[in-house]
């Protein structure tokens, strides 16, 4: 099940930035004085009254068109076109809407036109009212009532004021999801950028077109769920896409429409990540893998179109080094180079997707994990801090899906990165772990 999106939008300079990091906790979008710092849209997981959810930044709206719609003129190069594109796409994916107005600037043109189009909405709208740090300000807050969305909330995002009763009210409307029934299949998502070949692979595995294939990106409007089995093994294929726009896609907007992607990537147990040969990665691809690894999800790097790449012997080699260079912290998944065009190593997707699967349900008994991990100590010994050296005395593993280790040490705090990269390269020297990220987690001893 995916998380609910909860999309921020507004005027240029109420505050959208501040209280996003306000309600994910951190520091995480560049705040400034100066109105539309904020270009791309920010993602982040936020929880309240342990309900978690996907918290989107946005930038500022500034609507031209005479009739207030959110649409995109067709200015190749318009910056501003772009920011009010990306604002759309949050605001057509969103679950919850947190509209944001500035009780300093008092109720403007443009906070009418933002409601307007938000009023046509079926989504969820909250009204903040943000700065309203004092008594007098909440007072001039009520003019917002005039914006006719209900009830609305003064905030102050930079002291947190109201927050709390805000966050209240985005969970409580939250969609309620209908009790499903599981379907007991392994689900592999096909996820990238727009254009890069994510239905056309899906068709070429199916051997039917089951999703519309187009040459401009963002064919496929929705999510789309497969059932099939691959030798007996139940499966669930989900293909996402970029965003579909009526009339002429823009160049840069694209790059904005990775919200599908997000949502696929919380429910699957692999996903396909599809690079485009041609193009190579890009920090869009590395934008995706980040949020895969945050999910702890198991990967396979598919590199579509490459059937159009001119090689020699050591075509294969140099991009997978280029490709890992961008992709940090993923040399341990697989890489595949195929072509959905011609069909060339389509037919190793899967075979590999599932050994990536098994990798993920991989358990070492205790005293093998233990016998690795006195290994490991031998041959590098662990580092020390002010004098004091970091002591291991056992491992066990927790978890799997993801595979998840405990080390019980003598002060978790001297525990370095690089070194905890060290045994996380000590497990899977031994047991593989293909495409699968590992959890390792540093207690000290007597700790639950």
């Amino acid at each position: 099940m995916s998380k609910p999106i909860v999309a921020i939008v507004g005027r240029a300079n109420v505050g959208k930035s501040t209280l996003f990091n306000r309600l994910v906790g951190e520091r995480l979008a560049i705040t400034h004085e100066v109105p539309g710092t904020t270009r791309d849209r920010l993602y982040a997981e936020a929880e309240w009254g342990g309900v978690s959810f996907t918290l989107v930044d946005t930038a500022g709206l500034e609507l031209r068109t005479p009739n207030s719609e959110l649409r995109t003129p067709n200015l190749d190069g318009d910056l501003m076109a772009q920011v009010r594109a990306q604002a759309q796409i949050a605001i057509a994916e969103a679950d919850v809407i947190l509209f944001l107005v500035d009780v300093k600037d008092g109720l403007t043109a443009g906070d009418e036109e933002v409601a307007q189009v938000l009023r046509r909405t079926a989504k969820p709208v909250l009204l903040a009212v943000n700065k309203a740090e004092s008594q007098a300000r909440r007072e001039e807050a009520v003019e917002f009532y005039a914006l006719g969305l209900g009830e609305l909330y003064p905030i102050s995002a930079l002291h947190g004021t109201g927050t709390g009763d805000l966050l209240d009210q985005v969970v409580s409307a939250f969609p309620v999801e209908e009790e499903e029934e599981e379907l007991e299949a392994i689900k592999i998502a096909i996820v990238g950028r727009p254009n890069v070949g994510k239905s056309s692979l899906l068709n070429r595995i199916l051997g039917q077109e089951r999703s519309i294939v187009h040459d401009v990106p963002g064919t496929t409007r929705d999510a789309i769920d497969t059932q099939m089995e691959w030798e007996g093994e139940p499966l669930v294929l989900i293909d996402t896409a970029g965003i579909r726009r009526k009339g002429r896609i823009q160049r840069g907007v694209e790059k904005y429409s990775e919200l599908r992607a997000l949502r696929a990537i919380d429910r699957a147990d692999v996903v396909l990540l599809l690079l485009d040969a041609v193009e190579g990665a890009t920090a869009q691809d590395a934008h995706i893998a980040g949020y895969i690894l945050e999910e702890a999800k198991s990967v396979v790097v598919v590199v579509n179109k490459w059937d159009l790449v001119e090689k020699d012997t050591y075509t294969m080699q140099i991009y997978t080094q280029h490709v890992f260079t961008v992709l940090r912290f993923l040399d341990y998944v697989p890489m595949l180079f195929v072509s959905a065009l011609t069909g060339q190593r389509v037919d190793q997707v899967l075979p590999t997707a599932l050994r990536v699967q098994d990798a993920r349900l991989i358990r070492i008994p205790t005293a093998e994990l233990n016998r690795i991990l006195q290994d490991a100590v031998a041959r590098h010994s662990p580092p020390s801090k002010a004098g004091k050296r970091l002591k291991f005395y056992y491992a066990t593993q927790a978890a799997v899906d993801p595979p998840t280790f405990v080390f019980f040490v003598n002060d978790p705090r001297l525990v370095h990165f690089s070194y905890e990269r060290y045994l996380e390269n000590r497990l899977r020297e031994h047991y593989g772990f293909l495409g699968t990220p590992l959890r390792l987690s540093f207690r000290k001893r007597g700790e639950g």
